[in-house]
Formats: C-alpha cells, sequence, structure tokens
C-alpha cells in the first residue's frame, strides 16, 4: 500500500468510528435513558424503528470501519509483528482485538435475531458490552500516540 493512502484510509476510519461510536452511545446512553419515560408499547415500536435502520446503515459502517483499519494495520505491520516491542505496539494490538471482539458480538447479535426469539436482555448486554470495549478502543487509538515506553 503506498503511503499516500495511509491518510485517506485515517480519515475513512475515523468516519467510520465516529458513526459507530456515536451508534453504540445513543442506544445505550440516550436510548436507555428514555426508556423508563416511555410507555412500553411505544419504545418497542421506538426501538424496532431504529433497530431496522441501524441493520441498513451499521453494516456499511462496519465495512468501512474494518475495510480502513485492514488497511491502516498493513502500514503497522512492523509493529504488529512484534507486540511486545513497544508501548505503541503493545497498545495497537489490544485495540485490534478489542476491535474483532466487538466484531464478534455484531456476529453473536446477527444470529440471535436470526433465532427469532425473544432476546432483549441479550441484546442489551451485547450493546453494554460493545459500548464498553468502544470507550477502551478510543482511549487506546489516542493513548498509543502519547505514551511511550
Amino acid at each position: 500500500m503506498p503511503t499516500t493512502a495511509y491518510p485517506y484510509l485515517l480519515l475513512l476510519h475515523l468516519f467510520g468510528a465516529i458513526a459507530f461510536a456515536g451508534t453504540v452511545f445513543f442506544e445505550v446512553v440516550i436510548l436507555e435513558g428514555v426508556r423508563r419515560h416511555v410507555p412500553a408499547r411505544v419504545m418497542t415500536l421506538v426501538e424496532g424503528g431504529i433497530g431496522k435502520r441501524a441493520r441498513q446503515v451499521i453494516p456499511r459502517v462496519l465495512l468501512l470501519l474494518y475495510g480502513s483499519g485492514l488497511g491502516m494495520a498493513w502500514h503497522y505491520r512492523a509493529a504488529l509483528a512484534d507486540p511486545l516491542a513497544s508501548s505503541f505496539s503493545l497498545l495497537l494490538t489490544i485495540k485490534i482485538v478489542l476491535a474483532l471482539s466487538v466484531f464478534g458480538h455484531f456476529l453473536l447479535a446477527m444470529a440471535l435475531r436470526r433465532r427469532q426469539r425473544p432476546v432483549a436482555d441479550a441484546y442489551r448486554r451485547i450493546h453494554y458490552s460493545v459500548f464498553g470495549h468502544v470507550v477502551a478502543i478510543v482511549l487506546l487509538a489516542k493513548a498509543m500516540f502519547h505514551l511511550h515506553g
């Protein structure tokens, strides 16, 4: 990959990260806070509408996010070859492991949806877990360039 492509991959990755993290934040922090103020019947309709839209948008966002992430990982392949060589390498490796875990959560949610059983509690746990992962990934992304050792 030419080095000149890296800034474009970075911009695409940032856009995907903002879209995904924003969606997760909305679902966990905003939507969960609304739940206690809205009748259950109305909340079911709202969640259904949001879920339908998310199923249209999020796969594309994840493709953008993970596709650009793969290109960026190629740029750092030397650092990834020895994860214990530096704090940057270690934090990047942890960030990638967490990102793969988020993708696993996404696959689990899709599998649960295909079973077509009421799994609201499982979805809620998945959302909270993904939220924690996303927060950690954002902190690691920042720390990678500021912690040296």
